[in-house]
């Protein structure tokens, strides 16, 4: 089998993967929501942790090695603040909370922001991480890792979100599905235009939205709480995310 064979096939598996984790919003319809909350703040823990390793220890590295330090550093500030739009824009930002109660008519609108926001953060993950893929695979495959961390509490969240502002479950499921193809997407155009795409400032850039969301969305979240013990084993969930993500480095 051919390195480029291998690579696609990779590629495809890891993005199918990917998009799947958008069923896993249907657990919110079986567990209780005091389950549902004490299970997703760690999980939220472990992928801020997890994030800003995938960030630090990989994507970083291999985008300043084809990189002067000045030019990478505008493509980071460029992924950051893109994200940073979006948010303001959209009025997009994920709570990974449970939601225990139907929502007010204000929050329907935001089902559809979420869902436009979700598609262009796959969209960008997409192309970030087979692009980091493309330049060292064992750095795409910590990404990966660490966006699938990052996924699982999102999607949960989100899901809630669109039940409980009056979306039939089976709906809600089939949209968050849709709104995740757009990974694919984003990893076919990456794997198409491999030769022609500039891979190190993507691979920065997708760096950028990493470091934003760690640092803008789950971070706040763990700091909300205020219990010590819990917050202590919040804090141990996020260094756990960054250890591992280190040690994929070595």
């Amino acid at each position: 089998m051919s390195a480029d064979l291998t690579s696609a096939i990779t590629i495809a598996i890891g993005a199918v993967l990917m998009s799947l984790i958008a069923m896993v919003g249907a657990i919110t319809l079986v567990l209780p929501a005091r389950r549902l909350e004490a299970l997703l703040l760690p999980l939220v823990a472990l992928a801020a942790g997890s994030l800003l390793g995938g960030a630090l220890f990989h994507m970083l590295p291999e985008g300043f090695s084809q990189l002067l330090p000045r030019r990478g550093a505008l493509w980071i500030g460029a992924g950051f603040s893109t994200f940073l739009v979006l948010e303001q824009s959209l009025h997009w930002h994920h709570s990974h909370r449970a939601q225990t109660h139907r929502s007010t008519v204000a929050v329907k609108p935001m089902a559809l922001l979420i869902l436009l926001g979700d598609g262009l953060h796959n969209f960008i993950g997409g192309l970030g991480i087979t692009g980091t893929y493309l330049i060292n695979p064992a750095a795409g495959v910590a990404a990966w890792f660490a966006a699938v961390l990052h996924e699982i509490p999102q999607e949960l969240g989100d899901f809630g979100v669109l039940v409980h502002s009056g979306w039939p479950p089976t709906r809600a499921l089939f949209w968050n599905l849709i709104s995740a193809l757009t990974f694919p997407l984003g990893a076919l155009l990456a794997w198409s235009f491999r030769a022609s795409l500039p891979l190190a400032p993507l691979v920065l850039f997708a760096a950028g939205n990493f470091l934003y969301i760690a640092a803008s969305d789950l971070v706040p979240e763990i700091k909300a709480t205020q219990r010590t013990l819990p917050a202590l084993a919040n804090v141990g969930w996020f260094l756990l995310g960054l250890l591992m993500l280190q040690r994929l480095a070595i």
